[in-house]
């Protein structure tokens, strides 16, 4: 899915391009639709939903079996060990089945995740992502990613083992802020090319270019 238009990719990578020219830092920005498919997730919510349906119907079946006369037009039907069990199955399976099926709507499914395990999940594909496109890629180890994940609300800056030296998490925290307040506001490329900005003058500050520095990362916004 695609979140930005061209001229909206263009603004994030003049932007990248304007920051880099005081540095000899380089910067990634990378835009996920999410950070994981929480299919584990899903299957709790299915697996515990349909273990509270099957202890409901063995603390209180009578209701149960009620609707199920009701239903079929059954009248003081004598029910077997063999009945009541295809039925508290039956129950059990329909239950989990519902339930993942109605987490297909994807507003309820990320709304069932616990905020704690979006952000590290967010945090564990930043530092994947990192690896495998800005990590030790530049002569001076000085790369830094910007990762936003539109689904989960969750941003992550990471950096080069040379810049983590220098720079502690914390120093990211102005450009985590000012690029959030618009992202928030739905102005998701005027939000990462504010954070481009803030990230740059800290590189600029602790990393200020060189006469033979040149651009040795892409400047454009890779959406995944």
């Amino acid at each position: 899915m695609a979140y930005l238009d061209n001229a909206e990719h263009r603004l994030v990578s003049e932007a990248v391009t304007a920051a880099e020219a005081a540095t000899s830092g380089e910067i990634v920005t990378v835009l996920a639709d999410r950070s994981d498919g929480y299919t584990d997730v899903a299957l709790l919510w299915a697996a515990g939903a349909a273990f509270t349906a099957m202890s409901l119907f063995a603390a209180f079946p009578l209701p149960f079996l009620e609707t199920w006369d009701a239903i079929f037009g059954g009248w003081d039907h004598e029910w077997s060990a063999g009945e009541l069990a295809s039925m508290v199955i039956t129950l059990g399976l329909l239950t989990f089945l519902g339930v993942m099926l109605v987490q297909q709507w994807e507003p309820l499914k990320f709304a069932l995740i616990p905020g704690p395990l979006k952000t590290m999940r967010v945090h564990d594909q930043a530092v994947r992502q990192f690896k495998v496109g800005a990590e030790r890629r530049t002569t001076g180890h000085t790369g830094v990613m910007i990762y936003l994940s539109m689904r989960e609300h969750r941003a992550e800056i990471v950096a080069d083992e040379t810049i983590a030296a220098i720079v502690s998490a914390e120093v990211w925290g102005e450009a985590m802020g000012d690029m959030l307040s618009l992202i928030r506001k739905g102005r998701v490329a005027e939000g990462l090319a504010v954070g481009i900005s803030d990230v740059g003058h800290v590189l600029a500050e602790h990393f200020p270019r060189g006469a033979r520095d040149r651009n040795e990362l892409p400047d454009r916004l890779i959406e995944v």
